[in-house]
């Protein structure tokens, strides 16, 4: 699954809801449908966005914007990834709003499969069952035959349904080697106050499939290690494994309120619900049971609920300074996740987007992020312990903070269109998980830091 381009995007790429303020702020010469705008940013809030870059010329109805994009993704020693974007836009003489986007993405590269790391060398056995890989003394346990390529494509239809109700329905595609997603989305959204207010509620629903290489592994049953050329390796190999293919749903409601303050300053507030059923544990990541001394005996496969609800809010505040302040637009952004499973994050990002001259701007952007660990996140099992019913050692689900910084230039050329570069540091810090751990773990990197470096390049036309 492509989870390192997943994080990518929310570390650096500019949403839509962001870009609809933005043109709203600035604009002062060129008529926009706010209505059709904050359609599609209801829909992008419910991950079905198909606008990934910011317009700075409107253009003529009945004529194609086109955004594209090119994305690297490198984490230090583990993940890379590649992307390619080209989405487009067409709004109507009716102020109706068509909207594409083709994303192709490939990934390389080795990924944590869960285990600690130990004093000595580990052998693990390929997901597939063929083959193994051996991890040296005192580094992190890493698949690096970790690969993936992703084919996504989104679909959305804005329309003014009354003078002050606007519509839009959509539809998402997803393709990797071992997992499909299908998703459509509606949203409604009633303008009152002289437009100056603004109410939307939006639905998705997405329907999962997950077919790993290798099968689903049999929760917390032990990895199988040893001579995979030997006769009975297949038969003992199945043993482990559940099935060759599992599925999961997502439905998420999304209600939000919009509001411009004055001609210089708008706000966005939104709630957000996901009921996530069926299949939920990652079919690659296994957990060690060690001894009182910090040894490995054995790897288990993980497990996780077959259930999840999520909820959300989040504040956001777009202000334009005046000329005495460069005509700089500030963007702030706020929010909250809490779920069932116990984790809570807090997410801060700001923008400042400053024109420099009369066609160029920069934008430095930073994100802070807080998360909580999941109830059932464990780095690791004492042998002796008593059973558990759940347990991960992913340290995605574990407590962190994360950190992005980076900024943007961007040019207008002539003819209105927009080139842009970004580059941007990402720093994720797990935190120790207050474990009292055995004295073989001492001096061991339990909790690894992961370092990335995105890079991207935009052109709008």
């Amino acid at each position: 699954m492509a989870e390192k381009v997943l994080v990518a995007v929310a570390v650096g790429v500019t949403n839509d809801m962001n870009k609809k303020v933005k043109d709203t702020i600035t604009k002062t010469n060129k008529k926009i449908n706010l209505k059709a705008s904050l359609s599609l940013a209801a829909s992008a809030l419910l991950g079905t966005s198909v606008v990934t870059a910011p317009v700075s010329h409107a253009k003529d109805a009945d004529e194609w914007q086109f955004d594209s994009a090119f994305l690297v993704y490198s984490e230090v020693d583990r993940v890379s990834a590649t992307e390619a974007i080209i989405a487009g836009t067409k709004t109507f003489d009716n102020d109706e709003v068509l909207s594409l986007k083709l994303t192709v993405d490939a990934l390389t590269g080795a990924s944590a499969n869960g285990a600690i790391a130990q004093p000595m060398a580990q052998t693990f056995t390929r997901p597939s069952g063929n083959g193994q890989y051996v991890t040296p003394a005192g580094e992190t346990p890493l698949d690096d035959t970790f690969k993936d390529t992703r084919v996504q494509l989104n679909a959305q239809w804005a329309q003014p349904l009354s003078d002050n109700i606007t519509g839009s329905v959509g539809g998402h595609l997803s393709k990797e080697y071992d997992y499909l997603s299908l998703g459509v989305n509606g949203n409604l959204a009633y303008d009152f106050n002289r437009n100056n207010s603004t109410i939307s509620i939006g639905l998705s629903y997405f329907q999962d499939t997950f077919t790993p290489e290798g099968g689903i592994p049999k929760p917390l049953s032990s990895m199988l290690i040893g001579d995979s050329s030997a006769p009975d390796w297949d038969a003992e190999f199945a043993k482990t494994r559940i099935g060759d293919s599992d599925d999961k749903s997502t439905a998420d409601i999304l209600v939000g309120f919009t509001q411009v303050i004055n001609r210089r300053m708008i706000t966005a507030f939104n709630y957000s619900y996901s009921m996530v059923d069926g299949y939920l544990t990652d079919p690659f990541k296994v957990i060690s049971v060690i001894n009182f001394d910090g040894i490995a005996q054995d790897y288990i496969y993980e497990n996780r609920p077959d259930s999840r609800v999520k909820q959300s809010t989040f504040m956001q505040t777009k202000y334009h300074f005046d000329e005495s302040l460069l005509n700089t637009v500030a963007d702030i952004s706020y929010r909250y996740m809490w779920d069932d499973w116990d984790i809570t994050s807090h997410t801060i990002d700001t923008r400042f987007t400053i024109p420099v001259g009369r066609a160029s701007y920069i934008e430095p952007h930073i994100r802070f992020y807080q998360q909580g660990a999941a109830d059932f996140y464990q780095p690791y099992i004492i042998d002796d312990q008593k059973s558990v019913d759940f347990v991960s050692a992913d340290y995605r689900i574990g407590e962190m903070t994360a950190v992005t910084v980076g900024a943007k230039y961007g040019v207008v050329l002539n003819g209105g269109n927009e080139l842009s570069f970004r580059i941007e540091y990402y720093r994720q810090m797990p935190t120790d998980a207050g474990f009292v751990d055995p004295n073989g773990l001492n001096g061991l990197d339990k909790y690894p830091v992961v370092e990335a470096v995105i890079a991207q390049v935009s052109y709008s036309f």
